[in-house]
């Protein structure tokens, strides 16, 4: 199911000084750190009461392209996420990481699957779930 009316989630991220290189470019790997972090905060946000802890997600596939330098003038970024499409027990997220004027630094994707971590393997995506990540 695509989802085009779904909300958008972000938060601000403080940059680290070690979050940089030595040509003072925001370290490639950070980037996902803090995609990572705009994610999990949103799925915990909108996640559902009554899922047990056993029932969680995994990340499948992430793919980034990078738009902007993020450099070390910079002391914060937004950590954008929205989902695109949800299925039976995948959802595709979109991502985004912002300069704080409204720059864009990084966008992409990924896959997320509902994991079942007693069986060790994808299971479905439990109604309150579906609702909840719809927005």
């Amino acid at each position: 199911m695509d989802l085009p009316d779904a909300p958008e989630f972000s938060i601000t991220c403080d940059l680290r000084w070690s979050d940089f290189d030595r040509l003072g470019h925001l370290n490639q790997a950070v980037y996902h750190v803090l995609l990572e972090q705009a994610r999990v905060a949103w799925l915990n946000a909108v996640r559902p009461a009554d899922l047990e802890r056993w029932q969680a997600w995994v990340l499948a596939r992430v793919e980034l392209d990078y738009r902007r330098e993020v450099d070390s003038t910079h002391t914060q970024v937004i950590a954008a996420c929205r989902p695109l499409t949800l299925g039976t027990s995948s959802l595709v997220v979109a991502h985004e990481l912002r300069h704080l004027d409204g720059t864009v630094a990084a966008t992409g994707s990924c896959v997320l699957v509902a994991w079942d971590a007693k069986a060790r393997g994808k299971r479905a995506f439990t109604e309150g779930e579906r609702a909840a990540y719809v927005g």
